[in-house]
């Protein structure tokens, strides 16, 4: 006759509220990844190739398919692990997400302590992007959105723009944008109509008279100035950021440890199914 399940038999360590859980909340950032990268590809496919390879480095779309292609792979892991009660994938999603909150909290730390260097290495990728201003509309728009926002021009001053082959004040630019600037940095006008042309020969002018038609303080000085006046919004940004992660670490150990559980538990059970007094 065959031996009847005991309610031990059908205990189980796992947990569904846990393992659901982290499954859900795996699959929404899981989305979250691939609409990225869809947008990423979709605009970096729309642009020439040219200017794609211009500004590699700057590219908007370069950081929203890299960045949602490791969401990617590290939310999978997740989806996976949780829905199948894969340790390894489990760990390995843990793992990443406690390599990526270290990294962020190592970066902002060093941010904090060389502010220096860090604030030469962001003038570093403002002159990069001023140079190829041009080559990309999606980085063109963004500098301006950025100029227009901060009310501010150029790098350090309004001068930087004469690092891009149109803005340069050398005779031998034939460009008609010589010695000027972007519409971006001129003063805001209650105007319907945008002059576009409104930072015309603009690098020509000395600061007390550029000041009267457009912004002469750079953007990096006015960006120092924000982040300064708002740092509590900032701390609640990354604070934003992290407890996604703590969260998504926090349920993948737990649930790693009631799979172990859950194994040595089915351990002991095979080992006493053959035993006539269990």
């Amino acid at each position: 006759m065959a031996r009847t399940r005991t309610q031990g038999e059908d205990f189980t360590f796992v947990n569904p509220v846990v393992k659901y859980l982290l499954f859900l909340f795996n699959m929404l950032f899981w989305s979250i990844s691939m609409v990225m990268v869809a947008i990423g590809l979709y605009a970096r496919v729309m642009k020439h190739a040219e200017a794609a390879m211009a500004c590699l480095a700057v590219d908007p779309a370069i950081l929203l398919i890299v960045v949602g292609a490791l969401m990617f792979l590290i939310t999978f892991c997740g989806c996976i692990g949780s829905l199948r009660e894969n340790i390894c994938l489990l760990q390995t999603f843990s793992i990443c997400l406690t390599l990526i909150f270290l990294l962020q909290l190592v970066a902002g730390v060093l941010g904090f302590v060389f502010s220096d260097k860090a604030r030469s290495k962001v003038s570093e990728i403002i002159d990069s992007a001023i140079v190829h201003y041009r080559d990309d509309l999606d980085l063109q728009n963004l500098i301006d959105y950025g100029q227009k926002q901060f009310s501010c021009c150029g790098g350090i001053s309004y001068k930087d723009w004469s690092l891009n082959m149109y803005f340069n004040c050398t005779l031998e630019n034939p460009s008609r944008e010589r010695c000027s600037v972007p519409y971006s940095c001129c003063l805001r006008s209650t105007e319907k109509v945008i002059n576009t042309m409104c930072g015309q020969g603009m690098q020509d002018l000395d600061y007390l008279a550029a000041e009267e038609y457009i912004y002469t303080n750079g953007c990096i000085d006015k960006l120092v100035n924000w982040i300064h006046s708002n740092l509590f919004l900032l701390g609640g940004v990354a604070l934003g950021f992290a407890i996604p992660q703590l969260v998504g670490i926090l349920l993948s150990q737990i649930l790693i440890n009631q799979i172990k559980d859950q194994i040595e538990l089915q351990k002991y059970n095979s080992q006493h199914r053959a035993d006539p007094w269990y």
